[in-house]
């Protein structure tokens, strides 16, 4: 997919490394630093800076909403998936008599929110079992109580990826009143999603996209937009933030648009813009051709050394992420770190993340030199 010399070029940050950290920490390509360049030079301008500050928006509005498969109006941003979160607790305005559901393999951003709320709705958890979700277990926690189903599609934790339609299909059925919400930050960037008809998709931008901080890409399907707008206050997503009536009432934009609440932080939307067009030139479909056999390959290795990898191999629902668990793992990290080789290590947990500017060859590296620690 990228030849050794459009690697260098476009990655000079990965000579001399082996970086398989990417659901951590992305490394961006060339052209971002260059977009933060612009936006640094934009914004010398003073207030004419806010006339290509806003075609950024715009821009990055159109491409992020091609790549989660919705139309520009349905797609807006925030500044960080918990953020993101925490208005959708506001936007829904649950009580002791809902019931939420969400997963154990789910990021806290997605599951805590609703532990907090002022008037805490019941909180049902669909545990993994053998690494994965299964939808039989999640049916007996659906209900006409049911308000929100909270999931990953690509988990941070082991790599799980949910089957999508069944997931889709057991909610609107046992669970008609429910919004169903996906954190697709694990996947997006880097596999085709197919969740489009989510009620609200939610992802950070410094990981599989190759932006950097400070982002938060939000997708709200316009037939549901008005049961998700947001009760915060603020001014930009407000239709009367300067009018004479402002004072009496705050009039919200539906949707997406409600969860950019205040003034967009301009240099990672410059950053995601030019990020997600380097990938898009790519295409996502590629990057998956490229990068899932190398998964396989990861999973395959780790298996034939003994080790167990936290979540199954499903070829039909691919993934960036492979974790195991390993007595000895903070012996293997520190050795994998001295030949810079970069991954995740968290209380035990190993977690090697492949994306497109990965190779065999450093599927192999990080196999020897695990198999040299055990």
């Amino acid at each position: 997919m990228l030849t050794t010399e459009s690697l260098r070029a476009d990655f000079p940050a990965l000579e001399g490394i082996t970086y398989l950290n990417t659901a951590a920490e992305s490394i961006p390509p060339r052209c971002v630093g260059e977009a933060i360049a612009q936006y640094t030079h934009d914004k010398g301008l003073g207030m004419r800076g806010r006339v290509p500050h806003f075609a950024a928006v715009e821009a990055c509005r159109e491409i992020s909403a091609k790549l989660v498969g919705l139309k520009t109006e349905e797609v807006s941003f925030c500044s960080c998936s918990s953020e993101a979160y925490n208005l959708l607790a506001g936007a829904l305005d649950l009580g002791p008599e809902d019931e939420v559901v969400v997963s154990d393999l789910d990021f806290p951003a997605g599951a805590t929110p609703w532990l907090r709320a002022a008037r805490p709705p019941r909180v049902k958890v669909w545990r993994a079992r053998q690494g994965e979700l299964r939808t039989e277990d999640l049916l007996p926690l659906l209900g006409a109580k049911t308000r929100l189903v909270q999931v990953s599609l690509v988990s941070f934790y082991n790599g799980f990826r949910i089957d999508w339609p069944a997931l889709r299909d057991a909610v609107r059925s046992l669970a008609p009143q429910a919004a169903l919400s996906v954190d697709i930050t694990q996947a997006f960037g880097r596999v085709e999603l197919g969740c489009s008809d989510a009620d609200i998709l939610i992802s950070s931008t410094h990981k599989w996209t190759l932006g950097i901080h400070g982002g938060c890409v939000i997708g709200v399907p316009e037939v549901g937009a008005e049961r998700l707008t947001t009760k915060a206050g603020g001014w930009f997503h407000l239709t009367n933030a300067f009018e004479a009536d402002r004072f009496e009432k705050a009039v919200t934009k539906p949707g997406a648009a409600s969860f950019s609440v205040g003034m967009p932080n301009f240099v990672s939307l410059y950053a995601l813009n030019a990020s997600l067009r380097y990938l898009d030139g790519i295409g996502i479909d590629a990057i998956s051709r490229h990068a899932d056999p190398l998964v396989t390959r990861v999973h395959a290795g780790l298996v034939d050394l003994g080790l167990a990898p936290l979540a199954p191999l499903r070829p039909e629902f691919p993934t960036g992420i492979v974790s195991f668990i390993h007595p000895r793992s903070t012996e293997i990290h520190a050795a994998l770190e001295r030949e810079e080789i970069h991954v995740m290590h968290q209380a035990g947990r190993v977690r090697v993340a492949v994306h497109g500017y990965n190779t065999a060859d450093e599927v192999a590296r990080l196999l020897g030199v695990i198999g040299s620690c055990l």
